[in-house]
């Protein structure tokens, strides 16, 4: 199986660790519990399935049935950790320890990787326009970032995108993308870091308006009113038109600009709470 610093799920190394055992030496979920000292001898499955959650003093005994030690042990109590935070916040915490960690013991973290790339919208321009200058410095680059980005911040995200695998330098000097089209991986990671990003490219959004040439953006809008089911076609429909999108913006290698494009699709009013305040008034009305 793969080592823990490739899994954000803890559920899924624990059942993966279960798995292989079971196909080597018969292992069995009982087996299992009784090696982290667990009395019920279902309760490894139930966290495996979703239906339990593990404390981080159980993911101690967890970790030594599963023979983690030192920095294994503490990343996976980690897991634990994130699996159970109730909210963006700590998610986000959590991940940030799970990237320092990552840092001090010098190894490479999935998670701490995505989480690192995604929180900023610095990485994801370098990461595009990087390959569209061949042989730039990064000074060239910086200067190319309409002074958003410094040469220093330059120098920092390239490094981090090759250690990442995000791009690849050739024997020419030249960048490249390991992978044309990125998306944010599974939605434990997305929860934790889609917001603060989102809010980043709202405010990029806000200043293309302000400062850049009507011939250099294209914002539009639109007010309407929908029914619930409808939205859910509109937001498919969204996401099927992002996905064209990035069909034709990979046809080809070339880049003359970096742009982004944001689809925001957000309520102006509250009309289903009210209605429901209002109906729940009414019945507790009729029950006295």
């Amino acid at each position: 199986m793969a080592p823990i610093i490739e899994y954000i799920d803890y559920r899924k190394y624990i059942r993966d660790f279960y798995d292989e055992r079971k196909a080597r030496i018969g292992f069995s979920w009982a087996a299992f519990a009784k090696l982290a000292n667990i009395s019920s001898p279902v309760f490894l499955q139930y966290v495996c399935e979703g239906k339990k959650n593990m404390s981080e003093s159980t993911a101690l005994q967890v970790a030594a049935a599963m023979r983690l030690a030192g920095f294994e042990a503490t990343y996976f109590q980690l897991l634990v950790q994130y699996g159970n935070a109730k909210n963006t916040e700590s998610k986000k915490k959590t991940l940030e320890s799970i990237t320092e960690l990552a840092k001090i013991h010098k190894v490479r973290s999935v998670a701490a990787d995505e989480f690192e790339f995604f929180k900023s919208w610095k990485n994801s321009l370098i990461r595009e326009l990087a390959p569209a200058m061949p042989k730039a410095t990064p000074r060239q680059i910086a200067s190319v970032t309409r002074h958003r980005i410094s040469t220093t911040e330059v120098s920092d995200i390239l490094e981090f995108l090759q250690q990442a695998g995000y791009l690849e330098k050739d024997e020419n000097g030249n960048f490249r993308q390991l992978d044309r089209s990125l998306k944010m991986g599974p939605p434990s990671i997305r929860s934790a870091i889609a917001h603060d990003l989102q809010l980043q490219m709202a405010e990029l959004a806000v200043d293309a308006i302000k400062n850049e040439d009507a011939d250099g953006r294209n914002i539009t809008g639109l007010t309407l009113g929908v029914t619930h089911e409808n939205y859910d076609r509109i937001v498919a429909e969204l996401a099927e038109c992002r996905r064209r999108i990035v069909a034709i913006a990979s046809e080809t290698v070339q880049t003359d600009e970096v742009y982004r494009l944001n689809m925001q699709l957000f309520l102006l009013t509250n009309i289903s709470k009210v209605l429901k305040q209002k109906e729940n008034s009414e019945k507790g009305g009729q029950d006295e």
